[in-house]
């Protein structure tokens, strides 16, 4: 029986996130010439994922998709049929994944790859039953733990008119809305770092 190939994920050489500036958290500043670099074929590749996931020199570019309806933001726990064992039973605000190889079908490079990514996944993750469009608010890295070492997350942010959303996978469960005071009090200790993150600068304000 033939083995199945290994995953493929689009990475960047750490030594570019180092050129643009390493930060830790969220980052603002610099957004659109930083993902110039990031997104430019010339600067990115496809690795096999079990490798980059234990090789920080190396970041995965990973999208990261939160959605708000007026002032609630959509949250889910982190089932185990998701691909990241680490992150399991946390509570999350951002819906993405990996960007594969697929994601360049039809000659599709750079951004424009990228972005056919941002929907592959909501498609694959959400129902989404009213239009959306999706806008790059800023970077977000973490390398105080394994898991944060090797990825860099793009932060998405979709406003949606309703909380008509649904979830397609067993890996997104207990689906539903919560205001940014829950999510940034009882809840806090229960979220993801990245969602940490992304939860005290949406209570910074961010606009609409």
């Amino acid at each position: 029986m033939s083995q199945a190939p290994e995953e493929q994920v689009l990475v960047v050489p750490r030594a570019l996130f180092e050129a643009i500036g390493v930060f830790e958290g969220i980052q603002t500043v610099g957004l659109e010439a930083a993902l110039g670099q990031l997104l430019d074929p010339v600067n990115h590749f496809f690795i096999d994922r079990a490798g980059a996931e234990k090789d920080p020199a190396y970041k995965q570019l990973i999208p990261y998709c939160i959605f708000r309806c007026g002032d609630r933001i959509l949250h889910y726990t982190r089932g185990k049929s998701g691909g990241e064992n680490r992150l399991h039973s946390k509570i999350s605000v951002g819906v993405g994944g990996h960007i594969n190889p697929v994601d360049t079908d039809g000659g599709k490079t750079g951004p424009v790859a990228y972005h056919a990514a941002v929907s592959r996944e909501i498609d694959e993750e959400l129902d989404l039953r009213q239009d959306h469009s999706h806008r790059i608010i800023a970077l977000l890295n973490d390398d105080s733990n394994l898991v944060g070492q090797v990825h860099l997350g793009i932060v998405h942010l979709i406003d949606l008119l309703t909380e008509e959303v649904t979830s397609r996978e067993d890996a997104l469960s207990d689906l539903g809305f919560a205001n940014l005071a829950e999510l940034k009090g009882p809840w806090f200790g229960r979220l993801e770092t990245w969602s940490q993150f992304c939860i005290r600068h949406l209570a910074a304000g961010v606009p609409r």
